[in-house]
């Protein structure tokens, strides 16, 4: 990626998990600016970073050929609106990490001729870990296509998707999936605990098993499926675990679960997109 000045509006942990990633990449901290509201977000990121963090948006933002639009859902339309008339004049990039905000409508409030890319990423890119998906409106060529894509595998790893719905099904599977990883390794904890382990032991075996499983799920060319069947010996216990598991519905609860959350994601986008935010 060229070197370019990129100015994030939003300074939270989303947002400076990227600062970090594109710093830690090599990128030079002189080409990244931010700008927030709040005095705190603003001193810890520029402690952290060395960047130039404002107060003024509009200020921020001159001269940016990216802008990272990093605020919560709900401050998307207050925040772009202002702003609109130096999107038309200066043409930037807009990258949206913002759930639930549709293209269409980022274009509605910062004009129908800004090249704007909607991106969901989940939490794990705070730790450089992250995976996110990718979602293009007509308006942006191919090099703010590779640009938009540098930025975000800054934290992690990157997929496009060509239709915007999808993004929704991205939501519910990676954007919320940590939560549901989290909750299996909370109920594995406390069944060690319940048979007779520390606290402290039934936690670091879960975790390291969890670790495990994912790193070698990703080095091997083998499906989910077929590393399951691996690891299930004709008799034994992972076998007798699975049978419970598979006895109790937990496919299609889990299904389920999913389809519930992609829905959520849909209607959350109808109510954020409208002019007066929810």
């Amino acid at each position: 990626m060229e070197n370019i000045r990129i100015t994030f509006i939003g300074c939270g942990n989303m947002g400076r998990s990227l600062i970090g990633g594109l710093i830690n990449d090599g990128y030079p901290s002189d080409l990244i600016s931010g700008a927030d509201i709040d005095d705190e977000q603003r001193a810890q990121t520029h402690n952290q970073y060395g960047i130039e963090v404002l107060d003024n948006s509009a200020k921020a933002i001159h001269g940016a050929r990216v802008i990272v639009l990093a605020v919560k859902p709900q401050a998307m339309n207050e925040t772009i609106l202002p702003l609109r008339g130096i999107f038309s004049n200066e043409n930037p990039l807009l990258i949206s990490i913002a759930a639930g905000i549709r293209l269409d409508d980022l274009a509605r409030w910062a004009g129908e001729a800004v090249p704007i890319v909607r991106a969901m990423p989940n939490t794990p890119a705070l730790i450089g870990v992250g995976a996110t998906a990718l979602c293009a409106n007509t308006k942006v060529n191919d090099t703010q296509h590779d640009i938009a894509e540098s930025i975000m595998r800054s934290t992690g790893i990157v997929t496009w998707v060509d239709d915007e719905m999808l993004i929704d099904v991205v939501t519910a599977l990676s954007g919320s999936g940590p939560a549901y990883y989290f909750y299996i390794m909370e109920i594995m904890e406390k069944a060690g605990v319940e048979l007779g382990l520390t606290k402290e032991q039934a936690r670091l075996l879960t975790l390291q098993t969890a670790l495990g499983a994912a790193k070698m799920a990703m080095e091997s060319e083998h499906d989910p499926e077929d590393l399951r069947k691996q690891v299930t010996s004709p008799g034994g216990t992972t076998e007798q675990a699975l049978k419970i598991m598979q006895e109790g519905g937990l496919e299609k609860l889990f299904s389920k679960a999913i389809r519930a959350a992609f829905q959520r994601s849909q209607e959350l986008a109808k109510i954020l997109g409208g002019d007066k935010q929810a």
